[in-house]
């Protein structure tokens, strides 16, 4: 600069205005350089990896649900799950993401013809402000809508039809999923403008798949054999499996979730998030194991398994809101309802196979309205000084995904079950679907 200052003073007038020129350019040029946000490795390597760990939560899902089941409908209850994997993974690629998180329209649905297929999102375009490309923050919202539709098959496993499945999937991703999606993640959505607040999918994921379930139960009805005949689980060791792979994806489930709300995204809220599912997940399991041999003599694998499970979905919704002591009330609490609500099912008498509703729609509800309890931030929830005013937002916000869930599930389950079939006949019931519908066998001994 010393140079340049010198070189101007032994030049001619009108080449010092022309350099004084050059000089301010190369330093707006060097101002905007600085001011441009490249891709950040740290946040973008955190949401690749949490986008991995959350679709393998849908084989976990699989091994769950799979060793829950008899032996005939092993294959099947599996498939379930890899299926909504292509099903819903193409999907969301063509119209899902747009549907979800397009330009809002009247905060209930979005559109941007630029993101149908994704043709008009480059690989270097970012998303808003948080320096990750858009395309993997598309992917890792892509896992969500995957594994929703395919926690509800876990109440109507057995005698579920598989045709009538995959319909049943697209329509409910399109016209449930995905505005609900909208109206509480996207900027613009109804809920998200009102302030309600769901960290990792308390109401989108959880409480619209449980309260599907429900409904999806009522209109397919029980078992042949249910609740009279011995329903035994075929293996509990994929159920404890399956439960330690979900275990471990939740971490990217929750602490990915951190990319709404900070920059940058592998930051202090993901931290907490992840100190949170933790701590949710251990009190919740310790919690059931205790009730459970309280309640009938025997501490079983099956229980802990649950209660790993039901407190990973009360804490999903407050992960990035609560601290870990009131994780941990959130994580006890939600495993109490869930237990009572699984024990709920030996008197109504509706044949909630896996227990969908039971863990993910009571788990879910009951996280949704902790959160306006105990949340610190971006508000004070009731116990934090903030009166009733989030938590009534959190009451809202779950009336309406209760709503869409219950109304849509009714809508498409009754007109794909009028037209493709929900349910299997009945030979095919007893005789396994595995063999009648794939013609395969999971076990040879």
């Amino acid at each position: 600069m010393i140079e340049m200052l010198d070189a101007l003073s032994h030049a001619s007038p009108l080449s010092g205005v022309l350099a004084l020129a050059q000089a301010s350019e190369a330093a707006t040029a060097v101002q905007q350089l600085a001011e441009a946000k490249p891709i950040d490795p740290g946040s973008t390597a955190w949401m690749l990896m949490s986008s991995a760990m959350v679709l393998l939560m849908v084989p976990g899902l699989a091994l769950f649900y799979a060793g829950m089941v008899r032996r005939k409908n092993v294959l099947t209850t599996m498939l379930h799950s890899f299926v909504a994997m292509a099903v819903i993974g193409l999907h969301w690629v063509l119209i899902g993401y747009c549907l979800a998180f397009g330009t809002s329209f009247h905060g209930i649905i979005g559109w941007n013809w630029d993101y149908v297929a994704f043709h008009g999102i480059s690989h270097t375009a970012l998303y808003g402000d948080k320096q990750v490309p858009e395309l993997v923050f598309a992917m890792f919202q892509g896992k969500f809508a995957i594994i929703t539709p395919a926690l509800i098959s876990g109440a109507v496993a057995e005698r579920l039809s598989f045709r009538g499945y995959i319909a049943f999937i697209l329509l409910w991703t399109t016209f449930v999923y995905c505005p609900l999606a909208h109206m509480v993640w996207a900027p613009g959505g109804w809920l998200f403008e009102k302030g309600v607040l769901d960290f990792a999918g308390g109401t989108v994921v959880h409480i619209a798949s449980g309260f599907s379930a429900l409904v999806l139960v009522w209109i397919i009805g029980n078992r042949r054999d249910y609740p009279d005949g011995a329903i035994m689980p075929n293996s509990l060791v994929l159920t404890l499996t399956g439960a330690g792979l979900l275990w471990f994806g939740w971490f990217g489930f929750n602490a990915g979730s951190a990319v709404a709300v900070e920059h940058p995204v592998a930051g202090s809220t993901a931290v907490l998030a992840f100190t949170t599912t933790q701590t949710a997940a251990a009190a919740a399991a310790l919690l059931w194991m205790f009730l459970e041999w309280r309640h009938t003599g025997k501490p079983t694998s099956l229980g802990v398994a649950s209660g790993i499970v039901a407190g990973l979905v009360a804490i999903t919704p407050a992960a990035g809101h609560v601290t870990p002591l009131w994780a941990m009330f959130i994580g006890a609490m939600g495993s109490c309802a869930c237990y009572f609500a699984v024990q709920l099912k030996a008197w109504h008498k509706h044949d909630d196979s896996l227990d969908a509703f039971g863990v993910h729609g009571v788990g879910g509800l009951c996280g949704a309205l902790l959160t306006g309890v105990f949340c610190f931030v971006p508000a004070a929830g009731l116990v934090n000084g903030g009166g009733f005013a989030q938590l009534g937002k959190q009451a809202l916000g779950a009336g309406v995904g209760i709503a869409m869930a219950c109304v849509g599930t009714l809508i498409i389950g009754w007109l794909v079950h009028a037209t493709l079939g929900l349910r299997v006949t009945e030979q095919q019931e007893r005789d396994g679907l595995d063999i009648t519908i794939h013609g395969e066998r999971g076990y040879h001994l």
